[in-house]
C-alpha cells in the first residue's frame, strides 16, 4: 500500500516564477520586435506586422514545443540522447552543403529562421548532462572524461565553426564546459583543456579578416580610440541618447539605418534607446530572474542528471545574454548573436522557449518515470554527485 502510494504521488508545482519571467520577455520582445521591424517591413512588403506576425508563429510554436517538454519527464531526454545529437550532426553537415547566407556564409536551412547552430547549443547541454551524469567518479579519469567531452565538443563547435558562426560555436563551448564542471569534471584537467581549446579558437578567430576585425575593433574602443566598425558606436550613442528614461516607444533614430540589424543582434541598442536606462534594468532583471530560478531548480533536482541538465539548460540562457549585453555596451567584442526571447529569430526563440520547458519539467520532479531512462551510449546509470548538488545538500542541511 505505501509502495502504491509513492507511485500515486503527484510531482511538484512547476515554477510559476521561471514562467512568469519569460512571459515577460516575450510580450516586450513581441513589441520590441515590431518597433524595430516597422520599418523595415515597410520597404520589404507594404506589411508593417510582417516581422510580428512571423515572430508570433514562432512564439507558438516555442510555446507548444515548451508545454510538451515541461509535461514530459525529462529523464526521457536519456532514451533521446543519441538520436538528437545524430540528427544535430546530420544538419550541420547538411547546411555546410545547401545551407545559405550573406558574405559567403553557410549557417540556415529552408528559411533565414531555421538555424541548425541554435539546435546544435541545446543538443550540447542535452547530450553532456545525459553522458557526465551516467560516468559517476570516472568523469574524473583523463581517458573517460576528458578525453571523450574534448572529442564531442570539437565535432560540435568545429562543424559550427565551418558555417562561419564564432558566436555559436563559443556558446557551445562555454556551455559544454560550464555543464561538465558541474557534473564534477577535475578541475585542473579542465583548466589545461579550455586553455588549449580557447588557443584553437582564438587562433581561427585571428585567420578570419571579419573576425579579427572586430577584435581590432574591440581594442581600439577599450584604449579610447575610434573603431573602423561602426556597429558598436551607434549602439552606444543609441544607448546613450535614451537617457534614464528613454525617448519614447518607436521613437529610436538608430534604427533607421544605423544599426544594421536592429531587430537582431542590436535589439538590446534600441531598448535602451526607447526604453531607457530603466527599460535595460528590468530587461536585464527578468533575465537575473531566469538565471536565479534555473540555478535553484538545478540545485533542488531529484536526482544528478536532472541537476547537471538545469545548470547545463540555464547557462545557455545566460551565456546568450552576457555575450549579447557585452557586445552592444562593448565589454567584448561585438558578436552576432541573439538575446532570448526579444531578437528576431525562429531557432534561438524556439530552442530558448524547449529550455525553459525542460527546466519547468525538473521543477515538476519529473513525474514518475523513476529509473528506467538510462543513459543511451553508457548504460551503467552511474548516479554520483555534482558540485552543485553537493553545494545543495550542504545548504538544506
Amino acid at each position: 500500500m505505501g509502495e502504491r502510494s509513492r507511485r500515486r504521488r503527484p510531482g511538484r508545482r512547476p515554477d510559476y516564477i521561471l514562467i512568469g519571467a519569460v512571459a515577460a520577455l516575450m510580450v516586450l520582445g513581441l513589441i520590441m520586435v515590431y518597433s524595430t521591424t516597422i520599418d523595415l517591413c515597410y520597404r520589404e512588403s507594404g506589411d508593417p506586422f510582417c516581422y510580428l506576425k512571423r515572430q508570433a508563429m514562432w512564439a507558438a510554436l516555442g510555446v507548444a514545443v515548451a508545454a510538451v517538454l515541461a509535461r514530459m519527464d525529462y529523464r526521457r531526454l536519456r532514451q533521446f540522447a543519441v538520436p538528437i545529437l545524430a540528427v544535430t550532426l546530420v544538419l550541420l553537415v547538411l547546411v555546410l552543403v545547401a545551407g545559405y547566407g550573406e558574405r559567403g556564409e553557410r549557417r540556415s536551412l529552408l528559411g533565414p529562421s531555421v538555424r541548425p547552430a541554435e539546435l546544435a547549443k541545446l543538443t550540447a547541454a542535452i547530450y553532456i548532462a545525459v553522458w557526465a551524469s551516467s560516468k559517476g567518479e570516472q568523469i574524473r579519469d583523463v581517458a573517460y572524461g576528458l578525453v571523450p567531452f574534448a572529442v564531442l565538443i570539437g565535432l560540435l563547435a568545429g562543424l559550427v565553426m565551418l558555417q562561419a558562426d564564432r558566436s555559436a560555436a563559443a556558446v557551445i563551448i562555454l556551455v559544454s564546459i560550464g555543464t561538465f564542471f558541474v557534473a564534477g569534471a577535475d578541475l585542473l584537467q579542465l583548466l589545461l583543456g579550455g586553455a588549449v581549446g580557447g588557443a584553437v579558437f582564438l587562433l581561427v578567430v585571428m585567420s578570419q579578416d571579419y573576425s579579427r576585425q572586430r577584435i581590432v575593433d574591440f581594442w581600439a574602443l577599450v584604449r579610447g580610440g575610434q573603431p573602423t566598425n561602426s556597429h558598436v558606436v551607434q549602439a552606444l550613442y543609441g544607448m546613450g541618447a535614451g537617457g534614464v528614461w528613454g525617448l519614447g516607444l518607436g521613437m529610436s533614430h538608430q534604427k533607421f539605418g544605423y544599426l544594421p540589424v536592429p531587430h537582431t543582434d542590436s535589439i538590446f541598442a534600441v531598448i535602451g534607446e526607447e526604453l531607457g536606462l530603466v527599460g535595460c534594468l528590468l530587461v536585464l532583471g527578468l533575465f537575473a530572474i531566469v538565471a536565479w530560478r534555473g540555478f535553484r531548480i538545478a540545485l533542488e533536482a531529484r536526482d544528478t542528471f536532472g541537476t547537471v541538465l538545469a545548470s547545463g539548460l540555464t547557462l545557455l540562457l545566460v551565456f546568450h545574454v552576457l555575450i549579447n549585453v557585452g557586445g552592444i555596451i562593448g565589454m567584448i567584442p561585438f558578436t552576432g548573436i541573439t538575446l532570448p526571447f526579444l531578437s528576431v529569430g525562429g531557432s534561438s526563440l524556439t530552442v530558448s522557449l524547449a529550455a525553459v520547458g525542460i527546466l519547468v519539467s525538473i521543477s515538476r520532479g519529473g513525474g514518475n518515470y523513476g529509473r528506467r531512462g538510462v543513459a543511451v551510449l553508457d548504460s551503467g546509470g552511474r548516479d554520483g554527485g555534482t558540485r552543485l548538488s553537493r553545494a545543495g545538500r550542504s545548504a538544506r542541511a
